[in-house]
């Protein structure tokens, strides 16, 4: 049994139960059920965002939050701006280039892509540098599994994304603000962890724009802006491949990006954070190590110096 599994934590725990009743129908119509009723945010330990908290539940934040404050600068750097402008962009059709160190490189459809893989929903804390979270239900799947399949060639050392430029429909790409296309990177042993997901929707829905229409990564112990949005390029490279805010301000944004209340931004403490929703004046709870998943992924950076490697 996966070590994020909460026999003890059901959607009818986490979310309304008429809304639960209709996604259930909704996606065994479509084909995708999942392959397991719920998937924790944390590991069910007394780590866990539960137990840190003192929540009673672990409750989604509301679709309408998560679909309306967003980080998403191809559309503006307002967090309105996405939810406002990401009705232009065209998600279909959609290729994605898959490339480098692969043993079947080529322009990939995305319905190829999601062929035969298995769509699971996983509901995984989210965190943004800016020291708020969500608790989001995602639908997605294993990105190792679509590695897999490629073929990753033994010389591989990480995996580079690339985001789609299209200043036409992203009307933030028209303004330097940062440099576009959008580019994020992981390690290939992050990569292949088995809590990095490719997300195609969340909360049972096909992913709105704003939140990275059609496919976007999640990784769930990183800050937001790892989790690269609107991919249209994911390459096999043996250098550690650049990242757009290491790029443009390497003294706050490192290529690691690992939640850690020990190390702070220059300009604000990552010690505690608000749940998105609960208003300006929410209760602050501690920031957990690897956003709760320390006991899934801490083995990943033995020996490492994470104040130097952030």
């Amino acid at each position: 049994m996966p070590k994020w599994f909460r026999p003890d934590l059901t959607e009818n725990d986490v979310t309304p139960e008429e809304i639960y009743l209709n996604r259930r129908k909704f996606m065994k119509a479509a084909g995708v059920l999942p392959l397991f009723p719920a998937l924790a945010a944390c590991d069910g330990q007394d780590t866990s965002a539960k137990a840190a908290t003192g929540e009673n539940t672990l409750k989604p934040t509301p679709y309408e939050d998560i679909t309306g404050y967003n980080n998403f600068y191809e559309f503006g750097v307002n967090k309105s701006d996405p939810a406002r402008e990401a009705h232009r962009l065209t998600t279909k059709p959609w290729h994605v280039t898959i490339d480098g160190l692969v043993e079947k490189p080529g322009v990939y459809p995305l319905e190829d892509v999601l062929k035969g893989m298995d769509i699971e929903e996983r509901i995984y804390r989210f965190r943004c540098v800016e020291a708020w979270s969500m608790v989001i239900p995602w639908n997605g799947f294993m990105l190792r599994d679509l590695l897999k399949r490629v073929g990753v060639k033994p010389e591989a050392k990480y995996v580079a994304f690339e985001t789609l430029h299209r200043p036409e429909e992203m009307p933030g790409q028209k303004y330097p603000v940062l440099k576009w296309p959008y580019r994020e990177g992981l390690r290939l042993d992050e990569a292949m962890h088995p809590l990095t997901l490719l997300a195609t929707g969340l909360y049972g829905k096909p992913m709105p724009n704003q939140n990275g229409a059609p496919i976007r990564l999640v990784v769930p112990w990183k800050y937001g802006f790892k989790s690269i949005k609107s991919i249209v390029r994911i390459s096999l490279v043996k250098e550690q491949p650049p990242n757009t805010w290491n790029m443009m301000q390497p003294d706050e944004y490192g290529f690691y990006a690992n939640v850690n209340p020990n190390v702070s931004h220059p300009r604000w403490s990552q010690a505690t954070e608000r749940r998105l929703g609960e208003g300006l004046f929410g209760k602050r709870v501690p920031t957990l190590m690897f956003n709760g998943y320390e006991k899934e992924v801490a083995h990943l950076y033995k020996g490492m110096d994470l104040r130097k490697f952030y």
